[in-house]
């Protein structure tokens, strides 16, 4: 649920007082000057205002104040499957990004699931010409590869037919040209013995996501010392948490240095377990949301095509014919919201985890000074017990 968005209050020149914000103790006022955040400061601070035409003080009353969301894991939306991409679809990608904005999205990885290497080919051809013409919407931030790179028998609904080797040969053949634009890559580990892919990848820039994997904790606690520093939907598509064997999971939860992507809409992972891991994993330290939604994304609940199958929507969970869950659609800040309404998480870290935990693992700046001000107001409303947000657009 959202409140309604508007066209204000925010200006180019305003005094947003009596905020909290994700990370900062207290009540803060955030100075914005000329649509950039020049200072965020406690209430009750003396300064000196540099004088601003126009000025406004927009008070919030202690709302929560942050960035939009970042989503590394999306899959498509508004009907468009990212691997799908081609040429004529440029239209449609940036209703998507402006699609992605009005639903609190900020910047994303468009995330290419397992298909052909010409099909991937493809897609990443169609970003990389989006890239440089970005204008409205949420930002395309690079690339999420899920694949071709996964464990057999952890593949969920990745087909197999065109999983890969994880060899340095195939993965110079499936970057191909676009290695610039791939910003993380999910892979199995265990499926490459010599340890040599996971640092030539990081010699490239790109993050190293362990998923789709039957790893030991000594085989990713290799992956995590080669270099892999995310780990791609938490307890999904892996060995489960066990007291003998943590498996990769538990070398995840435990290394100071691993983010482990994880998706709050109920049907993944339990409450009860989210909760679980939200503990063990320091919350915003240690994890990230997703939502790994798929290209029924914003719109109704129905059978669509996926691949050369089908998957059918029911209350924002999509299933393969057999009853393989094969992601969802809902937007990124439903997670937010979930996490609240279940209990499992204070307002604060719940913000956190969907606006400045991704934007860390991607070495993005969280809420600083000298950011823009794409900023969302956030309301807790104590008699309803549901937390609701707006975009305060510049």
């Amino acid at each position: 649920m959202t409140l309604e968005v508007t066209q204000s209050p925010i200006a180019t020149n305003v005094d947003i007082i009596n905020a909290r914000v994700p990370g900062y103790k207290d009540l803060q006022m955030l100075l914005v000057h000329q649509g950039i955040i020049k200072q965020i400061l406690p209430m009750g601070t003396v300064f000196k205002r540099v004088p601003a035409p126009n000025l406004q003080v927009l008070d919030v009353a202690g709302d929560w104040i942050s960035l939009g969301g970042v989503d590394l894991q999306i899959n498509g939306a508004l009907g468009l499957a990212f691997p799908d991409l081609t040429a004529a679809d440029s239209q449609l990608l940036a209703e998507i990004s402006q699609f992605l904005w009005n639903v609190g999205v900020d910047g994303f990885l468009p995330t290419l699931v397992t298909t052909s290497v010409d099909n991937i080919q493809r897609s990443l051809a169609v970003i990389a010409d989006v890239l440089p013409k970005q204008k409205a919407g949420a930002k395309i931030l690079g690339v999420h590869l899920e694949g071709p790179f996964l464990n057999f028998q952890k593949r969920g609904a990745h087909p197999a037919e065109y999983l890969l080797p994880l060899t340095i040969d195939e993965v110079k053949r499936v970057l191909g040209d676009y290695a610039a634009i791939v910003k993380v890559i999910t892979l199995a580990p265990e499926l490459d013995p010599t340890g040599k892919v996971i640092p030539f990848l990081r010699s490239l820039g790109i993050t190293v996501s362990l998923g789709h994997s039957q790893a030991t904790a000594a085989q990713a606690q290799r992956a995590f010392e080669l270099g892999a520093t995310m780990v791609t939907h938490a307890f999904n598509a892996m060995p489960p948490l066990h007291h003998r064997e943590p498996g990769l999971l538990g070398a995840a939860i435990t290394h100071p240095d691993v983010m482990c992507g994880f998706i709050a809409d109920g049907q993944h992972v339990s409450p009860t377990m989210l909760q679980i891991l939200l503990r063990a994993s320091n919350y915003e330290k240690g994890l990230f949301l997703v939502s790994d939604a798929l290209a029924p994304l914003g719109l109704a609940d129905g059978v669509y095509p996926w691949d050369s199958r089908e998957i059918e929507v029911t209350n924002g969970t999509a299933r393969l014919p057999d009853g393989t869950l094969s992601g969802t659609t809902l937007p990124l800040l439903v997670g937010v919201q979930n996490l609240v309404k279940w209990g499992v998480c204070d307002v604060e870290s719940a913000i956190a985890l969907a606006t400045d935990a991704p934007r860390q693992i991607i070495n993005l700046p969280g809420i600083v000074f000298n950011q823009p001000t794409n900023l969302l107001r956030w309301h807790w409303d104590e008699a309803t017990k549901e937390l609701t947000w707006q975009r305060l657009l510049s």
